[in-house]
């Protein structure tokens, strides 16, 4: 996520004591039942070794824009009567935060939001939830030129206002935009959550922002940055004008000149991991890491919705 980002605090880990356990027969019968309890736990834990289906064409709620953005799926379980709005931030020529794993290989992070995405929307489907996803390719959401490889600030604003458009028309319950992290220090890494404190419905995007940071730094085990107030990060945010403006486009109020139609409901920023740091990249990059943030992902919505 083309975002600026706070200075950074080294992060400590304090060492745990280790503890005495059983001896002899007892701890090697002791351990033997635990591990074969770890087994059976790790087993009902892990995520799917499989890809995500592929959604396949869903029903368009908005016309005039790119080829797969802004479709609805209906569950494939039992249904709850309740929809989630996916955004999988950039895009086509906006390819967001580009990293390189441990091995160099390049990530960019509309590749791994979309994946993630996608793998998400299976399961909350699966869970009986309708879901709506801002775009369901390698597209930017608003129709852009033939041969389009960057865009302007006007074309990105675009880009931000009709997913905000597209969410509303899904009358969705929650909206989540998926990004990854970035920074100029490859050390620097961890797990952030971001929401608007300014709107109606803050109390409630915070309760979500605290239920999927919590989830996202169970599953993956990374530093946890925590829950951040838009208004509290620095320099560009997604585009020169929502700087001035003060807030992220996907979650911030109606301002006029800068944002004519806000979100209606409550809705966050997940950013699980950071491209720029090389292991995290490279757990981004992998179907395993994909299936993990998306578990995760599920785990914090239902906590929420059904909370």
């Amino acid at each position: 996520m083309s975002i600026g980002y706070r200075d950074y605090q080294p992060l400590r880990v304090r060492p745990q004591p280790r503890r005495r356990g059983p001896s002899g027969k007892l701890a090697l019968a002791v351990g033997i039942g635990l591990l074969g309890l770890v087994v059976v736990l790790v087993v009902r834990a892990a995520p799917r070794a499989t890809a995500p289906p592929q959604p396949g064409p869903g029903t368009p709620l908005l016309g005039g824009l790119a080829p797969g953005a802004c479709e609805a799926f209906a569950p494939t379980g039992r249904p709850r009567g309740e929809t989630v709005f996916l955004d999988p931030g950039h895009g086509g020529p906006d390819p967001g935060v580009i990293g390189a794993s441990v091995g160099g290989r390049p990530v960019e992070e509309k590749e791994v939001a979309l994946a993630v995405a996608l793998d998400l929307a299976a399961r909350l489907r699966s869970d009986g939830y309708r879901v709506v996803l801002s775009r369901t390719a390698d597209t930017s959401v608003v129709r852009l030129p033939p041969g389009t490889t960057t865009e302007t600030t006007q074309e990105v604003d675009r880009d931000l206002e009709a997913r905000v458009r597209c969410a509303n028309a899904a009358h969705a319950a929650v909206l989540l935009s998926i990004h990854m992290d970035g920074y100029d220090d490859p050390s620097v890494g961890g797990t952030e959550t971001v929401y608007d404190p300014s709107r109606p419905f803050a109390a409630r995007s915070l309760r979500l922002a605290r239920d999927l940071q919590s989830a996202l730094v169970s599953w993956l085990h990374r530093p946890d940055r925590g829950v951040i107030p838009d208004e509290q990060l620095n320099a560009p945010t997604l585009s020169d004008r929502a700087d001035q403006y003060g807030h992220l486009l996907i979650l911030g109020p109606p301002e006029p000149g800068y944002l004519d139609q806000a979100s209606q409901m409550p809705g966050v920023l997940v950013e699980p991991l950071f491209l720029t740091q090389p292991h995290e990249a490279a757990l981004a990059a992998s179907a395993t890491g994909q299936q993990e943030i998306a578990a995760a992902l599920a785990a914090g919505l239902e906590r929420f919705l059904g909370g």
